[in-house]
């Protein structure tokens, strides 16, 4: 009767578990992200990427929220790196990983049971009683057997330890979702950038077209006696200038293209596909804006650091439950035969039932101080989470404020450039009139120069950092099945 009672007690305390109950931290108490948030950005007519862009707050963020742009290459080439990217798929076993660990844990809760079979051959001594019934000194024995033993989960320590894999579960989940968020934004950066850098270095071929052009009229000029040596001198100078500026952006085209090929899964001798223009993308006008306390449940990186909160909470109940008496029961019963077919006969089984209770007594303050270190793990876990959310909401501040001042940066490149281009136009027509001197034209060159490439890094920027505000605000992955799923 007592192995039964005992049995019913530890169900009965099975009911509680040592250690603190997890609870999700309340979300910031703020309203908004930045003092003074801009509804609408600056507008800049008649250039690529220069629409207006205002703000909807509370607004859903479409999965795939690159299809926004409006292009064909962007959206193959990040559907080709969610399907091959490494990264990705080392992320997903990952979780795959963990969630196993996670599975094989929850067999503690059920008893263990094992089976056994030995066979052996024996001689007694001569000088001691045989052992057999029949007297014999030689015989064989056989000996199946079937053991089942059971820890009652008294104190919780088990269940602790499953919420504890089950939370790391969670976190290796989220790290795979923040890994594919990271991945798109990435892939949609870096294509832009790619088609930024390919603009800069065909307007740079054009200035060195013209510049060239411009030294051939210089120098028919000269031989002529129409223009001096030093006119001459000095165009070749600014042409050697820009031939320079040529060789550092077609660097970095090469190098961009490479990223871009290994972050869709390719080899960059694999580098292909249809090329993105700055001019071909559309930008999105209405742009959502999650609020405050949306933010901390859709950012995976927030989501995981509350997975590791949790994890941490959870160690600190096993460490406690370490620390308390452990009950185990056990049972085992066979048969044991001189003849093998004479097993499971009359007179041939065994069985016995057992009860253990196991309390630590001392220990060398080993089991103390594991558990003082599970909360003070716990502590560093809140204060990770705490950081976490800073640096979410600073991405989302950071990525707000670009948005704004990007808008205002193209309006006035606009207006630097086609002030510019005006002024180039001028100075060539007079300067083939004779009005105006080689230094001027040189000048209003090197202005159009740097106005061209300052316009097409300012469109770059719009479009990059507008993906970028997408990822920040949580790259809208509950919209997919695959990662939504528990």
């Amino acid at each position: 009767m007592r192995a039964p009672l005992l049995v019913a007690a530890s169900v009965l305390l099975a009911a509680c578990a040592v250690g603190p109950d997890f609870k999700a931290p309340a979300p910031p108490a703020v309203s908004g992200y930045v003092p003074q948030p801009a509804a609408t950005t600056a507008a800049t007519p008649d250039v690529a990427g220069g629409p207006a862009q205002h703000f909807e707050s509370g607004a859903d963020i479409p999965g795939d929220w690159w299809t926004l742009f409006h292009s064909a290459p962007l959206d193959a080439l990040i559907d080709a790196a969610l399907k091959q990217n490494h990264d990705l798929k080392a992320a997903q076993a990952a979780l795959r990983v963990a969630h196993e660990t996670m599975l094989a844990q929850r067999g503690a809760f059920l008893p263990s049971v094992s089976a056994n079979l030995s066979a052996s051959r024996q001689r007694q001594a001569g000088s001691l009683a045989p052992v057999p019934n029949s007297n014999a000194f030689m015989y064989n024995l056989y000996t199946p057997q079937l053991t089942i033993s059971y820890t009652p989960d008294v104190f919780g320590g088990t269940r602790r330890a499953a919420e504890s894999l089950a939370a790391q579960e969670q976190a290796a989940r989220f790290q795979m979702i923040a890994t594919w968020n990271t991945l798109a934004s990435n892939v949609a950066v870096a294509a832009i950038q790619l088609a930024s850098l390919q603009a800069q270095v065909d307007a740079t071929r054009q200035l060195v077209d013209a510049n060239t052009k411009m030294l051939d009229i210089l120098r028919y000029q000269y031989e002529k006696g129409y223009a001096s040596r030093v006119d001459l001198a000095a165009q070749e100078s600014q042409l050697a200038q820009t031939q320079a500026t040529l060789p550092p952006l077609e660097k970095q085209l090469a190098q961009q293209r490479d990223q871009l090929a290994v972050l869709t899964g390719r080899f960059p001798s694999q580098a292909g596909g249809d090329p993105i223009k700055l001019d071909s993308l559309h930008l999105p006008e209405a742009l959502p804006l999650s609020l405050p306390s949306a933010l901390v449940q859709q950012r995976p990186d927030v989501r995981q650091a509350q997975a590791n909160l949790h994890a941490a909470s959870a160690e600190i109940g096993v460490a406690t439950a370490a620390r308390l008496p452990n009950i185990t029961l056990s049972a085992d019963t066979g048969s044991t035969a001189l003849e093998f077919s004479k097993l499971f006969t009359g007179g041939t089984g065994f069985w016995d039932v057992a009860a253990g209770i196991t309390a630590p007594i001392f220990e060398g303050g080993t089991l103390l101080h594991q558990q003082r270190a599970a909360k003070a793990a716990y502590v560093e876990a809140s204060e990770q989470y705490r950081s976490t959310v800073l640096a979410a909401f600073q991405n989302v501040a950071d990525t707000l404020t670009a948005l704004d001042q990007d808008a205002k940066a193209l309006q006035a490149t606009a207006k630097t450039e086609q002030a510019a281009r005006l002024t180039l136009d001028l100075a060539q027509r007079q300067f083939k009139d004779g009005y105006t001197s080689n230094l001027q034209l040189l000048n209003a060159e090197q202005s159009y120069q740097q106005a061209k490439l300052a316009l097409v890094q300012a469109q770059a920027n719009r479009f990059a950092d507008t993906a970028a505000l997408y990822q920040a605000l949580g790259g809208g992955w509950w919209h997919h099945p695959d990662l939504s799923k528990q």
